[in-house]
Protein backbone atom coordinates (compact mmCIF):
# COMPACT_ATOMS: atom_id res chain seq x y z
CA UNK A 1 0.00 0.00 0.00
CA UNK A 2 1.54 3.29 -1.12
CA UNK A 3 0.46 6.80 -0.27
CA UNK A 4 2.61 9.15 -2.39
CA UNK A 5 3.33 12.65 -1.13
CA UNK A 6 4.92 15.55 -2.96
CA UNK A 7 6.08 18.99 -1.94
CA UNK A 8 6.47 20.20 -5.51
CA UNK A 9 5.75 23.89 -5.60
CA UNK A 10 6.39 24.33 -1.88
CA UNK A 11 9.19 26.86 -1.61
CA UNK A 12 11.28 26.66 1.55
CA UNK A 13 12.70 29.91 2.85
CA UNK A 14 14.70 30.51 6.03
CA UNK A 15 12.32 33.34 6.88
CA UNK A 16 9.67 30.61 7.35
CA UNK A 17 7.45 31.00 4.30
CA UNK A 18 7.30 31.69 0.59
CA UNK A 19 4.72 33.70 -1.28
CA UNK A 20 1.51 31.95 -2.39
CA UNK A 21 -2.25 32.39 -2.23
CA UNK A 22 -5.02 30.42 -0.56
CA UNK A 23 -7.86 30.85 -3.06
CA UNK A 24 -10.47 28.43 -1.72
CA UNK A 25 -11.61 26.62 1.41
CA UNK A 26 -9.20 23.66 1.34
CA UNK A 27 -6.41 25.43 -0.51
CA UNK A 28 -5.15 25.30 -4.08
CA UNK A 29 -5.39 21.51 -4.43
CA UNK A 30 -8.35 20.68 -2.17
CA UNK A 31 -5.96 18.99 0.30
CA UNK A 32 -5.41 21.61 3.06
CA UNK A 33 -1.71 21.84 2.16
CA UNK A 34 -0.10 25.24 1.88
CA UNK A 35 2.35 26.00 -0.90
CA UNK A 36 4.38 27.76 1.78
CA UNK A 37 6.43 26.11 4.53
CA UNK A 38 6.53 27.04 8.19
CA UNK A 39 10.05 26.19 9.35
CA UNK A 40 9.94 28.08 12.66
CA UNK A 41 7.50 29.13 15.36
CA UNK A 42 9.57 32.07 16.58
CA UNK A 43 7.05 34.47 15.04
CA UNK A 44 4.22 32.90 17.02
CA UNK A 45 6.04 33.39 20.32
CA UNK A 46 6.59 37.07 19.53
CA UNK A 47 3.58 39.32 20.17
CA UNK A 48 4.91 41.86 17.66
CA UNK A 49 4.07 39.41 14.85
CA UNK A 50 0.45 40.56 14.99
CA UNK A 51 -0.22 42.85 12.04
CA UNK A 52 -3.86 43.61 12.73
CA UNK A 53 -7.20 42.54 14.15
CA UNK A 54 -10.62 43.18 12.67
CA UNK A 55 -14.22 42.51 13.68
CA UNK A 56 -15.85 39.48 12.03
CA UNK A 57 -19.21 39.04 13.74
CA UNK A 58 -20.95 35.67 13.61
CA UNK A 59 -20.24 32.47 11.78
CA UNK A 60 -17.72 29.78 10.98
CA UNK A 61 -16.57 30.91 7.54
CA UNK A 62 -12.81 30.74 6.95
CA UNK A 63 -10.60 33.08 4.92
CA UNK A 64 -9.66 32.76 1.28
CA UNK A 65 -6.82 35.06 0.23
CA UNK A 66 -5.70 36.37 -3.17
CA UNK A 67 -4.67 39.61 -4.82
CA UNK A 68 -3.97 41.45 -1.58
CA UNK A 69 -7.42 40.83 -0.11
CA UNK A 70 -8.78 38.33 2.42
CA UNK A 71 -12.40 37.25 1.96
CA UNK A 72 -14.83 35.72 4.46
CA UNK A 73 -18.54 35.68 5.37
CA UNK A 74 -20.03 37.39 8.42
CA UNK A 75 -23.50 38.16 9.75
CA UNK A 76 -24.99 41.66 10.06
CA UNK A 77 -28.35 43.34 10.50
CA UNK A 78 -29.48 45.31 7.46
CA UNK A 79 -31.36 48.65 7.47
CA UNK A 80 -34.68 46.80 7.74
CA UNK A 81 -33.59 44.92 10.84
CA UNK A 82 -33.11 41.62 8.99
CA UNK A 83 -30.12 39.46 9.87
CA UNK A 84 -28.23 38.64 6.68
CA UNK A 85 -25.04 37.02 5.52
CA UNK A 86 -22.40 39.36 4.13
CA UNK A 87 -19.25 38.76 2.11
CA UNK A 88 -16.43 41.10 3.15
CA UNK A 89 -13.00 41.81 1.68
CA UNK A 90 -10.23 42.92 4.04
CA UNK A 91 -6.93 44.47 3.04
CA UNK A 92 -4.21 41.97 3.98
CA UNK A 93 -1.80 44.70 5.10
CA UNK A 94 -4.13 46.66 7.38
CA UNK A 95 -7.28 44.61 7.97
CA UNK A 96 -9.40 47.51 6.74
CA UNK A 97 -12.60 46.54 4.98
CA UNK A 98 -12.39 47.29 1.26
CA UNK A 99 -15.93 46.28 0.42
CA UNK A 100 -18.94 44.31 1.60
CA UNK A 101 -21.70 42.59 -0.38
CA UNK A 102 -25.06 41.60 1.12
CA UNK A 103 -26.20 38.02 0.54
CA UNK A 104 -29.40 36.27 1.68
CA UNK A 105 -30.95 35.95 5.13
CA UNK A 106 -29.15 34.61 8.19
CA UNK A 107 -31.52 31.95 9.54
CA UNK A 108 -30.39 28.46 10.53
CA UNK A 109 -33.55 27.22 12.23
CA UNK A 110 -32.81 25.04 15.24
CA UNK A 111 -29.13 24.79 14.38
CA UNK A 112 -26.53 23.84 16.97
CA UNK A 113 -24.13 26.61 16.02
CA UNK A 114 -24.47 28.27 19.42
CA UNK A 115 -22.83 25.35 21.26
CA UNK A 116 -19.23 25.59 22.46
CA UNK A 117 -16.80 25.42 25.35
CA UNK A 118 -17.66 27.05 28.68
CA UNK A 119 -17.85 30.83 28.29
CA UNK A 120 -17.34 30.42 24.53
CA UNK A 121 -20.81 29.79 23.15
CA UNK A 122 -23.00 31.59 20.62
CA UNK A 123 -22.01 33.25 17.38
CA UNK A 124 -24.03 31.09 14.99
CA UNK A 125 -23.67 32.38 11.45
CA UNK A 126 -22.42 31.66 7.91
CA UNK A 127 -20.73 28.30 7.45
CA UNK A 128 -19.45 28.50 3.87
CA UNK A 129 -16.19 30.07 2.65
CA UNK A 130 -15.71 32.17 -0.52
CA UNK A 131 -13.59 30.96 -3.45
CA UNK A 132 -11.47 33.21 -5.69
CA UNK A 133 -10.51 32.79 -9.34
CA UNK A 134 -9.56 35.11 -12.21
CA UNK A 135 -10.61 38.32 -10.49
CA UNK A 136 -13.93 36.99 -9.22
CA UNK A 137 -15.19 35.81 -5.83
CA UNK A 138 -17.68 32.93 -5.71
CA UNK A 139 -19.95 32.60 -2.68
CA UNK A 140 -22.44 29.80 -1.96
CA UNK A 141 -24.61 31.08 0.87
CA UNK A 142 -26.80 29.21 3.36
CA UNK A 143 -29.88 29.61 1.14
CA UNK A 144 -28.04 27.92 -1.76
CA UNK A 145 -27.56 31.09 -3.78
CA UNK A 146 -24.34 31.09 -5.79
CA UNK A 147 -22.96 34.61 -6.24
CA UNK A 148 -20.19 35.78 -8.54
CA UNK A 149 -18.69 39.06 -7.30
CA UNK A 150 -15.93 41.29 -8.61
CA UNK A 151 -12.89 40.61 -6.42
CA UNK A 152 -11.82 44.26 -6.23
CA UNK A 153 -15.19 45.96 -5.77
CA UNK A 154 -17.70 43.34 -4.61
CA UNK A 155 -20.05 44.24 -7.46
CA UNK A 156 -22.31 41.34 -8.42
CA UNK A 157 -21.60 39.86 -11.86
CA UNK A 158 -24.23 37.13 -11.68
CA UNK A 159 -26.30 35.08 -9.25
CA UNK A 160 -27.84 31.61 -9.49
CA UNK A 161 -30.46 30.37 -7.03
CA UNK A 162 -29.94 26.61 -6.88
CA UNK A 163 -33.29 26.25 -5.15
CA UNK A 164 -35.20 28.10 -7.86
CA UNK A 165 -33.26 27.30 -11.03
CA UNK A 166 -32.19 23.75 -10.19
CA UNK A 167 -34.96 22.60 -7.84
CA UNK A 168 -32.59 22.49 -4.90
CA UNK A 169 -33.71 21.20 -1.53
CA UNK A 170 -32.26 22.88 1.59
CA UNK A 171 -31.08 20.66 4.41
CA UNK A 172 -31.20 21.01 8.19
CA UNK A 173 -28.85 23.79 9.38
CA UNK A 174 -28.71 25.04 5.77
CA UNK A 175 -25.82 24.92 3.30
CA UNK A 176 -22.29 24.83 4.71
CA UNK A 177 -20.33 23.63 1.67
CA UNK A 178 -18.02 25.97 -0.22
CA UNK A 179 -17.89 26.33 -4.01
CA UNK A 180 -15.11 24.34 -5.68
CA UNK A 181 -13.13 25.96 -8.50
CA UNK A 182 -12.01 23.50 -11.18
CA UNK A 183 -10.67 25.03 -14.40
CA UNK A 184 -13.43 27.09 -16.02
CA UNK A 185 -16.04 25.59 -13.70
CA UNK A 186 -17.43 26.49 -10.30
CA UNK A 187 -18.83 23.32 -8.75
CA UNK A 188 -21.51 23.06 -6.06
CA UNK A 189 -24.13 20.54 -5.05
CA UNK A 190 -27.71 20.73 -3.87
CA UNK A 191 -29.88 20.61 -6.99
CA UNK A 192 -32.87 18.33 -7.49
CA UNK A 193 -33.05 14.96 -9.31
CA UNK A 194 -30.65 14.80 -12.24
CA UNK A 195 -28.83 17.92 -11.08
CA UNK A 196 -27.61 17.28 -7.55
CA UNK A 197 -24.07 17.90 -8.79
CA UNK A 198 -23.64 21.13 -10.72
CA UNK A 199 -20.72 22.49 -12.71
CA UNK A 200 -21.42 26.06 -13.79
CA UNK A 201 -19.45 28.29 -16.11
CA UNK A 202 -17.41 30.70 -13.99
CA UNK A 203 -18.04 33.47 -16.50
CA UNK A 204 -21.85 33.50 -16.48
CA UNK A 205 -23.33 30.77 -14.29
CA UNK A 206 -24.54 28.67 -17.21
CA UNK A 207 -24.66 24.91 -16.75
CA UNK A 208 -21.68 22.98 -18.11
CA UNK A 209 -22.87 19.68 -16.68
CA UNK A 210 -25.42 18.46 -14.18
CA UNK A 211 -25.84 14.98 -12.78
CA UNK A 212 -26.80 12.90 -9.77
CA UNK A 213 -29.85 12.16 -7.68
CA UNK A 214 -28.58 12.45 -4.12
CA UNK A 215 -29.30 14.18 -0.84
CA UNK A 216 -26.48 16.54 0.05
CA UNK A 217 -24.62 17.03 3.33
CA UNK A 218 -22.61 19.90 4.83
CA UNK A 219 -19.29 18.59 3.45
CA UNK A 220 -17.46 20.55 0.74
CA UNK A 221 -16.69 18.60 -2.46
CA UNK A 222 -13.04 18.08 -3.40
CA UNK A 223 -11.17 17.58 -6.67
CA UNK A 224 -8.46 14.96 -7.12
CA UNK A 225 -6.73 12.86 -9.76
CA UNK A 226 -7.05 9.11 -9.16
CA UNK A 227 -5.65 6.59 -11.64
CA UNK A 228 -5.02 9.41 -14.09
CA UNK A 229 -8.60 10.68 -14.13
CA UNK A 230 -9.54 14.09 -12.76
CA UNK A 231 -12.62 13.73 -10.59
CA UNK A 232 -14.80 15.51 -8.08
CA UNK A 233 -15.79 13.64 -4.92
CA UNK A 234 -19.02 14.53 -3.13
CA UNK A 235 -19.87 13.29 0.37
CA UNK A 236 -23.61 12.65 0.26
CA UNK A 237 -26.16 11.06 2.58
CA UNK A 238 -25.68 7.80 0.67
CA UNK A 239 -21.88 8.04 1.01
CA UNK A 240 -19.08 9.03 -1.35
CA UNK A 241 -19.92 9.70 -4.99
CA UNK A 242 -17.18 10.52 -7.50
CA UNK A 243 -17.85 12.02 -10.92
CA UNK A 244 -15.67 12.86 -13.89
CA UNK A 245 -14.61 16.49 -13.53
CA UNK A 246 -15.06 17.19 -17.25
CA UNK A 247 -18.45 15.56 -17.81
CA UNK A 248 -20.15 14.90 -14.45
CA UNK A 249 -20.44 11.20 -15.29
CA UNK A 250 -20.37 8.96 -12.23
CA UNK A 251 -17.10 7.03 -11.84
CA UNK A 252 -17.57 5.21 -8.55
CA UNK A 253 -19.47 5.31 -5.28
CA UNK A 254 -18.95 4.04 -1.77
CA UNK A 255 -21.78 3.50 0.70
CA UNK A 256 -21.14 5.19 4.04
CA UNK A 257 -23.47 5.58 6.99
CA UNK A 258 -25.19 8.91 7.57
CA UNK A 259 -26.64 10.23 10.81
CA UNK A 260 -27.80 13.81 11.45
CA UNK A 261 -24.92 15.63 9.69
CA UNK A 262 -21.80 14.89 7.68
CA UNK A 263 -19.52 17.92 7.53
CA UNK A 264 -15.85 16.94 7.08
CA UNK A 265 -14.61 16.56 3.51
CA UNK A 266 -13.05 13.31 2.25
CA UNK A 267 -9.26 13.04 1.99
CA UNK A 268 -7.46 11.50 -0.99
CA UNK A 269 -4.09 9.76 -0.59
CA UNK A 270 -3.00 8.23 -3.89
CA UNK A 271 -5.66 5.62 -4.73
CA UNK A 272 -7.15 5.66 -1.22
CA UNK A 273 -9.97 7.83 0.10
CA UNK A 274 -10.63 8.48 3.80
CA UNK A 275 -13.87 9.85 5.21
CA UNK A 276 -15.37 10.46 8.63
CA UNK A 277 -18.57 11.71 10.26
CA UNK A 278 -19.90 12.49 13.72
CA UNK A 279 -22.93 11.32 15.70
CA UNK A 280 -21.48 7.86 16.30
CA UNK A 281 -20.69 7.14 12.65
CA UNK A 282 -16.87 7.03 12.74
CA UNK A 283 -14.39 6.71 9.88
CA UNK A 284 -13.39 4.50 6.97
CA UNK A 285 -10.65 4.05 4.39
CA UNK A 286 -11.38 2.83 0.87
CA UNK A 287 -9.16 1.73 -2.01
CA UNK A 288 -10.17 2.91 -5.45
CA UNK A 289 -9.27 0.59 -8.32
CA UNK A 290 -9.56 0.97 -12.08
CA UNK A 291 -9.88 -1.64 -14.79
CA UNK A 292 -10.16 -0.08 -18.22
CA UNK A 293 -12.79 2.59 -17.94
CA UNK A 294 -14.41 1.13 -14.84
CA UNK A 295 -13.71 2.28 -11.29
CA UNK A 296 -14.53 0.45 -8.07
CA UNK A 297 -14.22 1.09 -4.34
CA UNK A 298 -13.29 -1.49 -1.70
CA UNK A 299 -13.14 -1.15 2.07
CA UNK A 300 -9.69 -1.23 3.68
CA UNK A 301 -10.93 -0.63 7.21
CA UNK A 302 -13.95 0.79 9.00
CA UNK A 303 -14.09 2.06 12.58
CA UNK A 304 -17.54 2.59 14.06
CA UNK A 305 -17.76 5.60 16.37
CA UNK A 306 -13.98 6.08 16.26
CA UNK A 307 -11.75 8.67 14.56
CA UNK A 308 -14.57 11.19 14.38
CA UNK A 309 -13.62 14.44 12.64
CA UNK A 310 -17.16 15.89 12.55
CA UNK A 311 -16.51 19.18 10.65
CA UNK A 312 -12.73 19.29 11.21
CA UNK A 313 -11.26 17.85 8.01
CA UNK A 314 -7.79 16.37 8.67
CA UNK A 315 -4.73 16.68 6.45
CA UNK A 316 -2.65 13.83 4.99
CA UNK A 317 1.15 13.73 5.14
CA UNK A 318 3.54 10.85 4.46
CA UNK A 319 1.28 7.96 5.43
CA UNK A 320 -0.53 9.71 8.28
CA UNK A 321 -3.56 11.85 8.99
CA UNK A 322 -3.31 14.84 11.31
CA UNK A 323 -6.34 16.64 12.67
CA UNK A 324 -8.90 17.19 15.39
CA UNK A 325 -10.60 13.87 16.15
CA UNK A 326 -13.52 14.27 18.55
CA UNK A 327 -17.23 14.92 18.79
CA UNK A 328 -18.58 17.86 20.82
CA UNK A 329 -15.55 17.89 23.10
CA UNK A 330 -15.49 21.67 23.03
CA UNK A 331 -12.23 23.10 24.30
CA UNK A 332 -10.87 19.64 25.12
CA UNK A 333 -10.87 17.40 22.06
CA UNK A 334 -7.47 16.19 20.84
CA UNK A 335 -5.17 16.86 17.94
CA UNK A 336 -4.14 13.40 16.76
CA UNK A 337 -1.84 11.58 14.39
CA UNK A 338 -3.42 8.53 12.76
CA UNK A 339 -1.66 5.93 10.62
CA UNK A 340 -3.72 5.86 7.44
CA UNK A 341 -3.20 2.24 6.38
CA UNK A 342 -4.41 0.88 9.74
CA UNK A 343 -6.41 3.64 11.44
CA UNK A 344 -4.15 3.34 14.47
CA UNK A 345 -3.71 6.46 16.62
CA UNK A 346 0.02 7.18 16.88
CA UNK A 347 -0.28 10.11 19.31
CA UNK A 348 -2.90 12.36 20.83
CA UNK A 349 -2.82 15.76 22.51
CA UNK A 350 -5.89 17.17 24.26
CA UNK A 351 -6.87 20.83 24.27
CA UNK A 352 -7.89 21.62 20.69
CA UNK A 353 -11.64 20.93 20.53
CA UNK A 354 -13.32 21.03 17.10
CA UNK A 355 -10.76 23.44 15.68
CA UNK A 356 -8.91 22.94 12.40
CA UNK A 357 -5.50 22.25 10.94
CA UNK A 358 -3.52 22.74 7.71
CA UNK A 359 -0.08 21.54 6.61
CA UNK A 360 2.73 24.01 5.82
CA UNK A 361 5.80 22.08 4.70
CA UNK A 362 6.63 19.59 7.45
CA UNK A 363 4.70 21.39 10.18
CA UNK A 364 1.06 21.73 11.08
CA UNK A 365 -0.70 25.01 11.73
CA UNK A 366 -3.45 24.20 14.21
CA UNK A 367 -6.18 26.49 15.52
CA UNK A 368 -8.11 25.38 18.60
CA UNK A 369 -11.78 26.19 19.02
CA UNK A 370 -10.92 28.69 21.76
CA UNK A 371 -8.47 30.68 19.64
CA UNK A 372 -5.10 29.16 20.43
CA UNK A 373 -2.78 28.88 17.44
CA UNK A 374 -0.04 26.23 17.45
CA UNK A 375 2.77 25.06 15.20
CA UNK A 376 3.24 21.31 15.60
CA UNK A 377 5.61 18.95 13.79
CA UNK A 378 3.88 16.57 11.36
CA UNK A 379 5.84 13.70 12.88
CA UNK A 380 4.25 10.34 13.74
CA UNK A 381 6.88 9.57 16.40
CA UNK A 382 5.27 11.92 18.92
CA UNK A 383 3.57 15.26 19.61
CA UNK A 384 6.18 17.99 19.13
CA UNK A 385 4.90 21.50 19.72
CA UNK A 386 7.12 24.25 18.35
CA UNK A 387 5.00 27.09 19.69
CA UNK A 388 1.51 27.94 20.90
CA UNK A 389 -0.30 31.16 21.81
CA UNK A 390 -3.83 32.46 22.20
CA UNK A 391 -4.25 34.91 19.35
CA UNK A 392 -7.97 35.51 19.12
CA UNK A 393 -11.16 35.66 21.16
CA UNK A 394 -14.51 34.12 20.30
CA UNK A 395 -15.27 30.65 18.97
CA UNK A 396 -13.12 29.22 16.17
CA UNK A 397 -14.84 26.55 14.11
CA UNK A 398 -12.90 27.80 11.10
CA UNK A 399 -9.62 26.92 9.36
CA UNK A 400 -6.42 28.98 9.66
CA UNK A 401 -4.70 29.79 6.36
CA UNK A 402 -1.31 31.03 5.14
CA UNK A 403 -0.77 33.41 2.26
CA UNK A 404 2.34 35.39 1.29
CA UNK A 405 4.00 34.92 4.66
CA UNK A 406 0.91 35.87 6.66
CA UNK A 407 -1.30 33.69 8.82
CA UNK A 408 -5.02 34.49 8.89
CA UNK A 409 -7.48 33.17 11.47
CA UNK A 410 -10.95 34.19 12.55
CA UNK A 411 -13.67 33.48 15.07
CA UNK A 412 -17.29 34.40 15.67
CA UNK A 413 -16.15 37.84 16.86
CA UNK A 414 -12.82 38.83 15.33
CA UNK A 415 -10.05 38.06 12.86
CA UNK A 416 -6.28 38.25 13.24
CA UNK A 417 -3.38 38.44 10.83
CA UNK A 418 0.14 37.45 11.93
CA UNK A 419 3.44 37.82 10.12
CA UNK A 420 4.84 34.30 9.94
CA UNK A 421 8.53 35.14 10.00
CA UNK A 422 11.35 34.49 12.43
CA UNK A 423 12.75 37.95 11.76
Amino acid sequence: MKFPYSLLGCLLLTASVAAAEWPQYHGVNSDKKSQEALTSAAWLKNSSSQLWKAKTPLGFSSFSVAGGLAYTLIGLEDEDGLQREVCVALDVQSGRQKWSSWLDRLDYGSGGGNAGANDNKGGDGPRSTPSISDGKVYVYDSEMNLFCLDAKTGKQAWKVSVQKRHKGQPIKWENASAPLIEGNKVIVYGGGPGQTFLALDKANGDVIWASGKETITHATPIAATIHGVRQVIFFCVSGLVSVDASSGKELWRQKFRFKVSTAAAPIVAGDHVYCSAGYGVGAGLYRISRKGGNFASAEVWRKQNELINHWSTPVYHEGHLYGMFSFKKYGQGPLQCVELKTGKVKWSKDGYGPGNVILAGKNLLALSDIGELAVVAADPSGYKELGRRKVIGGKCWSTPVISDGKVFARSTTEAVCLKASSR
